[in-house]
């Protein structure tokens, strides 16, 4: 892969934020100590998961979590975006557990970012159920109690355009239901949950709050008309529908018709306030008319009854996953984003960017990191507000329907033994923070 990694990563401003990410249901363990999720019936189900795994046992961070926050402290991170489990919360003395690793971190000087749902929803509570945006509230109401006086940045949602989409249209993730666009009351029943946790978390006293929203260029395959109106469609599906609400307080056209009656009614709650925008990016997607094979996302495959189909984009060096290579859209997302809603766009944050590749001595990653921190700062200097980057992921953990066969850590797990060692990325990236603090 080409790369600047030989040259010093340009200058970010002061007080940048640096930080790496997680999340509970990928590297906790200790199922037995919480109530189920939605992924524990998913991945109990034959076939659902690459390699028949589960998350039982993941990483076992509840159990190694002084282990983990040392390494977060070797790595001279500013900051750990971690989330906190509903179906932990949910059971006797979970919240605890929180409570020990924010202790722990504030110990370190590392600067706590939970993220209060990131996909492992109590397996009782359904997307589909409005209801369930309330009760979403409600649990944000106690995390912020608990945890407020030490917790000064907070993270509402983590995706919820994958989540529905994954999990509630084409059936690949948790809870594996397959309702194409009768999927869409799911994301906009997580929307209102968002704007109903940045009221609650208001009230508690907690300020600095944003929602991680995946995003990434869509590239039409042609100029075909055909084309290219298949391309507007899953821009508007995977980046506006989930953007807008938030930013604008409605819905791109042509989509309020498919949600809830009432949906208008829950937009002034939707598009509360945030301080800050948080932005997940991986990769393009190069997007045409429907054609045998509707190709994938994510890696998963998709129907054929969609009206669009996602393209290999060629030519480009791919992740261990197969995912494209393309640092530049990073720049392009973001500097899209700050034309397209200029004053109502808040500070942007990366609140995860990684990639996947086997191996303890991983070059490859060094390189893909070092691009995309790059791209970062090229939309900084374009004018984008940007105020942090946090890498996807401290850890090797489990990879959703990849199970254990996809490796985003800068720490790999070995998972008979729970072993961490750090990859050679782990230490590149503790000499690019040092470097931005001489």
């Amino acid at each position: 892969m080409a790369t600047d990694a030989g040259t010093e990563i340009p200058r970010f401003p002061a007080g940048f934020l640096w930080g790496v990410s997680t999340s509970a249901h990928q590297i906790e363990g200790a199922a037995e100590q919480r109530e189920p999720s939605v992924w524990d019936v998913f991945t109990a189900g034959p076939g659902r998961v690459r390699d028949g795994s589960t998350a039982a046992v993941a990483c076992d961070h509840y159990h190694r979590y002084p282990e983990d926050v040392a390494l977060l402290a070797g790595l001279d991170v500013d900051a750990y975006r971690f989330s906190v489990s509903w179906p932990r919360v949910n059971s006797a003395g979970g919240l605890d557990f929180y409570d020990r690793l924010v202790d722990e971190l504030c110990a370190a000087g590392v600067r706590p970012v939970p993220t209060l749902f990131h996909w492992d929803l109590p397996a009782a509570l359904d997307w589909l159920d409005r209801d369930t945006a309330s009760r979403f509230a409600d649990y944000v109401s106690v995390v912020a109690d608990r945890l407020g006086d030490r917790v000064n940045k907070w993270i509402t949602l983590n995706e919820p355009a994958e989540h529905t989409l994954l999990g509630h249209a084409i059936g690949a993730h948790a809870p594996g239901r397959r309702l194409l666009f009768d999927a869409l009351p799911a994301a906009h029943h997580q929307l209102l949950a968002h704007g109903l946790a940045v009221r609650a978390l208001r009230a508690s006293g907690a300020g600095d709050i944003g929602i991680a929203n995946s995003h990434g260029p869509v590239w039409p395959a042609s100029k075909d008309p055909a084309d290219v109106a298949a391309a507007d469609l899953y821009d508007t599906l995977l980046n506006r529908l989930f953007a807008e609400p938030v930013l604008l307080g409605r819905y791109p056209e042509g989509m309020a018709g498919l949600m809830p009656e009432d949906a208008a009614e829950d937009l002034p709650v939707i598009a509360e306030p945030v301080d800050w925008y948080g932005v997940n990016y991986y990769a393009p997607s190069l997007v045409g008319a429907p054609e045998d094979g509707n190709g994938g996302y994510g890696g998963l495959e998709l129907p054929a009854e969609l009206p669009f189909s996602v393209r290999e984009i060629e030519g480009r060096p791919v992740t261990g996953f197969g995912w494209p290579v393309v640092p530049e859209g990073l720049t392009e997302l973001l500097t899209g984003f700050h034309d397209r809603y200029g004053d109502r766009l808040p500070p942007v944050v990366i609140t995860e960017n990684g990639c996947s590749y086997d191996g303890v001595d991983d070059q490859d990653r060094i390189a893909y990191l070092d691009a995309h921190i790059r791209a970062v700062h090229t939309a900084l200097t374009a004018g984008v507000d940007v105020r942090g980057y946090f890498v996807w992921s401290l850890l090797d953990n489990f990879e959703w329907a990849e199970g254990y066969t996809r490796r985003f850590g800068l720490v790999h797990v070995d998972y008979p033994t729970l072993t961490r060692t750090p990859k050679s990325s782990y230490h590149w990236y503790r000499k690019v923070l040092r470097a931005q603090r001489g």
